[in-house]
């Protein structure tokens, strides 16, 4: 995909910052989730307070003064006090048991009896009554008889649970009603007679009937919408747990990565030099420990493999000049011209075939140090040297260089041996060699590379031998053949050369005839 990372440890990094932040923010969205319950909690305790404060202010008001009070009331723009003749109508509501410390009431009687096996606080729901259940009302009508006391009081300190009305139908459990937690404060003879509460969106009402039972107080309230964004710990948190996170994240993924970047850059450098001595420590986890053992068998074995071929080469190459050596000196005892002729140039090209494979061998073999150089002037070098060695050729010899210097790190002479016999290959079959440096671009790092175009005005290859005519000892007869002195292994040998320097060299067909090659060098 294109909008992810190039490297595994940004990719890595990223996945794992993403899965911190999607864990962070459900942490946080349970944390935020917990603080607007809490909030709401808080904000329903205020409201009650709130309504028992209005309530009883406007119940200790003689009913002529009860709209002065609450006009004079520091009431909250969320919050609304009317006085009605009638419950709440704009929210529907239903009819609330009184708060525990009324009950004993004149409502309450009226309102509720006990069920079976059922006795409220205090020893018994028609017993003496409390101290905060004074008056005649404490004592039951005449149609209603005391029920025992059960073993065990009710574990609920509102009262009892299961209470049933008239009717039969069961009433709310108390807690679920509205509390009245500070109703045990007021005198009995203040207690609502009647009790309504109900709720639309976030708008809550509540309707109490006054001890008078002429007026109702209505109080609403418009709960504001929750805010899990309020505190700036919240923001604060959240960042510096994502900053504290991602950067141990990208910390770990750049250590645990690091074996990786290592054994690319030993592949990388035995790729550019099978007789590179880079070899990777054998330490660190398991997985790691058993890459780093087997690429550096693995190395071991290459540099074997190329280092017998190549003294294998060498040997058969020395070998032979010994009896090629002797075979001239017999030939010139053939009394026979045009046979001693023959057979003088046959040896001749053996003994050419027998150098170039010794030349093969040294350069495979070569332990020539890596050096700094101008790339410009090196191809400068090799073209007047090319014009000097084939005079007839000079004015075909077309040279094109950029107008600042081109420095590579490479083997000079190894990379001057194999510029020079792709520039004499054109020469010879293509007649001229047209020559182009082009620097790489400074503006796309992993670009980092420096190209030679070496074109000729030649015949050209059949597209199927553009890459065989690499292999050694390989010639295509039809432009390759004898009679123009090729061993076949000028294109090996340069290509074997800019590969070991992390290079490389292919060839194309020009369409306007000729062969083109394209040489690339890392800078």
């Amino acid at each position: 995909m294109k909008f992810l990372p190039s490297s595994l440890v940004a990719r890595t990094s990223l996945l794992l910052i993403v899965g911190l932040g999607v864990v962070e923010l459900a942490g946080l969205g349970i944390h935020a989730l917990d603080r607007l319950d809490m909030a709401e909690r808080s904000q329903m305790h205020d409201y009650q307070m709130q309504v028992f404060s209005i309530y009883r202010t406007i119940a200790e008001t003689k009913p002529e003064d009860r709209q002065n009070v609450i006009d004079d009331l520091h009431i909250p723009s969320s919050t609304t006090v009317l006085l009605l003749s009638m419950p709440d109508q704009e929210v529907h509501s239903h009819k609330t048991p009184p708060p525990f410390f009324a009950m004993g009431g004149p409502a309450f009687q009226e309102r509720f009896r006990p069920g079976p096996n059922e006795v409220a606080p205090n020893g018994g729901l028609f017993g003496p009554p409390s101290p905060m259940q004074g008056g005649p009302d404490s004592h039951p009508p005449g149609d209603m008889e005391p029920f025992p006391a059960p073993e065990h009081s009710f574990p609920h300190p509102e009262g009892p649970e299961g209470w049933r009305l008239p009717g039969g139908e069961e009433r709310p459990r108390f807690q679920d009603s509205f509390p009245g937690g500070r109703w045990a404060f007021l005198p009995t003879s203040l207690y609502p007679r009647e009790i309504w509460t109900g709720q639309e969106l976030r708008t809550h009402s509540t309707s109490l009937l006054l001890p008078d039972g002429q007026c109702w107080v209505v109080v609403r309230y418009v709960m504001p919408l929750p805010n899990p964004f309020e505190a700036p710990t919240f923001i604060i948190a959240f960042l510096v747990m994502s900053l504290c996170g991602g950067t141990l994240i990208v910390w770990a993924t750049r250590r645990l990565i690091a074996p990786v970047t290592t054994l690319a850059n030993a592949a990388e450098a035995l790729g550019r030099d099978v007789n590179s001595s880079t070899v990777l420590p054998e330490n660190g986890p398991s997985e790691i420990r058993r890459a780093a053992i087997a690429f550096n068998t693995m190395s071991m074995r290459i540099r074997r493999f190329v280092s017998d071929r190549t003294l294998m080469l060498t040997a058969i190459g020395h070998d032979l000049r010994t009896p090629i050596t002797r075979l001239k000196l017999r030939a010139e005892f053939i009394d026979d011209d045009e046979l001693r002729n023959k057979m003088l140039a046959d040896l001749d090209e053996m003994e050419a075939m027998v150098a170039a494979t010794l030349a093969f061998g040294r350069d495979s073999a070569s332990d020539e140090q890596v050096v700094s150089l101008d790339l410009r002037a090196l191809l400068q070098t090799i073209m007047d040297e090319a014009a000097e060695g084939h005079p007839d050729h000079a004015d075909n010899l077309i040279y094109e260089s950029p107008t600042t210097p081109v420095r590579i790190m490479a083997r000079s002479v190894a990379l001057k041996r194999a510029l020079n016999n792709l520039i004499l290959n054109a020469l010879k079959y293509g007649n001229g060699a047209h020559v182009t440096l082009i620097p790489p671009s400074p503006k796309k790092e992993k670009d980092r590379y420096a190209r030679i175009i070496v074109e000729d005005n030649g015949p050209g290859l059949p597209e199927d031998s553009l890459d065989r005519v690499f292999e050694p000892f390989v010639r295509i007869e039809t432009s390759r053949n004898r009679e123009t002195g090729g061993t076949g292994l000028g294109l090996s040998i340069a290509r074997t050369i800019l590969r070991a320097q992390g290079g490389d060299v292919c060839l194309q067909n020009r369409a306007e005839g000729g062969l083109r090659a394209i040489i690339t060098l890392a800078a």
